[in-house]
């Protein structure tokens, strides 16, 4: 059966929501791909876009590494690119003008332009294979593709089991069910999770995923267990990021602990839940107060301005919403890190807050794309069907 070649005209929305779009399109040999010289005009402009920018270099490594196997067309007669007139308009133009485009299709997600080309008979479609960009800490999920060699600390399914494979080649069969200080995982993604946080082997630990899979509830479990049970540690760190909306913390009153405090309540919920699931009486000055405050000596929640010079040892540290964190950044708190501490690194690299960063610029995915295959380095994203509880599940789910 002959399979009939198309010829692909591809817009600039269609490469900003799946830079590998070119290549589903092209389909191996079996169509032609056409780059309109106005796409090209109109990625340069969005690459000094803070939040586009990571994307645009993405697309522009797919076009250069397939530009041999691409047509690029161009009006020469058409206005200046730096002409008020619409870019759309021009891509219009440089089809109806290139002689070599039999039969085009115009690909793009925008709807308007799709009626511009009707009107100028130019056939057009949406791009329904859409794939949005994914950062390094999305797309390594801890488990080894199929075929690949295993890195350092992932794992891989043997007999529909999950399988840890250690830095010296070794493997270990998973079969059992973590549950430090009484929490139970609710998947097999968390108690993979836990296993990683309670491997002695393994110094740093990444953990990637959505609003509402417990990456925070199961670090301080964890850290409970290690600190309080086990007495592998001395004390925990709770690090975390402010991106300040209002008042600079630092005209906000009160001392550390009520300069924090709007930014980390959630934590002392978490650490009640915990708390009442088994008492963790040595976490608090007085853990029959009506409001707790914690015992620094065990547990101790700080900014990042105040770990600078710091030198950390013998402890669990948490490193919450790594995400809002940069290279930088990052960088200057592991370096804090001394003899004897685990180190648990949890965001989400699809909720960005900080305006000077984005989804792949990132503290979280720098570690990834660094640490990757490291002996005493491990990653593992979470996902699964149960989260926080059936209303997370729905928004989840439907991707709200």
């Amino acid at each position: 059966m002959t399979t009939i070649q198309k010829n692909y005209v591809v817009d600039t929305n269609v490469l900003i929501e799946n830079p590998y779009s070119i290549l589903s399109l092209k389909n191996g040999n079996d169509n032609n791909i056409y780059i309109p010289y106005h796409v090209l005009i109109e990625l340069n402009k969005l690459k000094t876009n803070p939040r586009l920018r990571h994307i645009v270099s993405k697309v522009i490594d797919v076009l250069l590494e397939n530009k041999d196997s691409i047509n690029f067309i161009q009006n020469d007669s058409s206005v200046s690119p730096f002409s008020e007139e619409l870019v759309d308009s021009f891509i219009l133009k440089e089809i109806l003008a290139s002689s070599e485009i039999i039969d085009p299709i115009l690909v793009t997600n925008d709807r308007i332009l799709q009626l511009q080309a009707g009107l100028s008979h130019i056939n057009s479609e949406e791009f329904k294979d859409s794939k949005p960009f994914e950062s390094e800490s999305q797309r390594y999920t801890g488990f080894c593709e199929n075929g690949d060699k295993p890195l350092a600390n992932s794992f891989s399914w043997v007999e529909g089991k999950p399988v840890l494979h250690g830095p010296d080649g070794g493997q270990h069969v998973i079969s059992y069910m973590h549950s430090p200080w009484n929490i139970k995982p609710r998947s097999m993604y968390q108690n993979l999770a836990l296993e990683l946080m309670d491997n002695p082997g393994v110094d740093v630990v990444s953990v990637q995923s959505d609003a509402g899979f417990g990456k925070t509830y199961l670090a301080l479990a964890a850290a409970f267990y290690q600190v309080l049970e086990k007495r592998n540690f001395e004390k925990i760190y709770m690090l975390k990021p402010t991106i300040e909306l209002g008042a600079k913390m630092g005209y906000l009153p009160g001392d550390i602990d009520e300069k924090m405090e709007p930014y980390v309540r959630y934590i002392m919920d978490l650490v009640l839940k915990l708390h009442g699931q088994r008492p963790a009486n040595k976490i608090f000055v007085d853990p029959d107060a009506h409001v707790p405050k914690y015992n620094t000596k065990k547990f101790e929640i700080l900014p990042l301005a105040y770990v600078r010079g710091m030198n950390i040892e013998h402890s669990f540290v948490i490193i919450d919403e790594c995400q809002n964190l940069s290279r930088t950044e990052v960088r200057s708190l592991l370096t804090r890190m001394g003899e004897g501490v685990k180190c648990i690194c949890l965001g989400d690299t699809s909720q960005v807050d900080n305006p000077y960063l984005s989804e792949a610029n990132n503290g979280l995915n720098w570690i990834v794309r660094k640490f990757k295959g490291q002996p005493n380095y491990a990653h593992i994203v979470l996902k699964g069907e149960r989260s926080r509880g059936p209303i997370t599940d729905l928004v989840l789910k439907t991707k709200l």
